[in-house]
């Protein structure tokens, strides 16, 4: 099995792209759901954030306030990142769990859908391939604008908290404009779909694995008649 990041910027698109990867069976771990569900009330992250922020980032359901916490952590670094300390190294874990799972249901590969991928270098030296979702600044200004209903300063401030999208780009094996119409995004995703799901280097990895499984094997094998054979008990 061999790992595909999916990244991007805010609002340019990744989840078109996502689920054109998902319709083609491929497993997804999100991010942004994880992100979601290791905050929920009562869990230890909510209660650290509970502690950190105060009851002014909180809903009367006991939910996170979103709207409410990202104004508190775009308008400080030291809050932001205060909540990365607090949550990252638990997505994390959630996700390094889920990439072992679908390695041992023998899943070809995992797609990650990880709007950070270069910001937290989460996994880096696992990918084998990163896909990086585009499209021209002044749309994504407007995508954010109206999806989360900010106005321009704070829809720019977290546009800012990212690492440019060019640079991102320049990283990347795969570039997705998503400056046109939907169908020519979907189009160009199902081609790199296509052409990952020829590929043999989950093979080779699995290979890797195996004769590392073997040499330890062998060595446990090898310890074991050496011990038998020494004329004291160690153990």
């Amino acid at each position: 099995m061999f790992l595909v990041a999916i990244t991007g910027g805010i609002a340019t698109g990744k989840s078109t792209v996502t689920d054109v990867f998902r319709k083609n069976g491929i497993p997804i771990i999100d991010a942004d759901k994880i992100a979601r569900e290791i905050v929920e009330p009562g869990k230890p992250a909510w209660h650290q954030i509970k502690e950190a922020f105060g009851d002014e980032v909180f809903l009367p359901t006991r939910e996170i306030d979103r709207d409410a916490l990202g104004k508190a952590i775009f308008n400080s670094s030291e809050k932001r990142g205060l909540l990365n300390q607090i949550t990252h190294p638990r997505i994390h874990r959630t996700i390094t769990m889920e990439v072992f799972k679908h390695l041992m249901s023998g899943a070809q590969y995992v797609a990650l859908d990880l709007p950070l991928l270069f910001e937290t270098n989460i996994l880096m030296d696992f990918i084998h391939k990163i896909i990086t979702v585009t499209c021209e600044p002044d749309q994504q200004l407007e995508r954010l604008k109206k999806r989360n209903n900010f106005n321009e300063e704070d829809a720019r401030k977290r546009i800012a908290t990212q690492m440019p999208l060019d640079t991102k780009c320049e990283k990347s094996h795969f570039v997705i404009d998503n400056s046109g119409s939907i169908e020519q995004t979907q189009k160009e995703a199902q081609q790199i779909v296509q052409l990952l799901n020829g590929s043999r280097h989950h093979w080779r990895i699995r290979a890797y694995i195996v004769g590392a499984f073997l040499a330890v094997v062998c060595f446990v094998l090898w310890l074991n008649q050496f011990f038998h054979f020494l004329p004291f008990d160690l153990f």
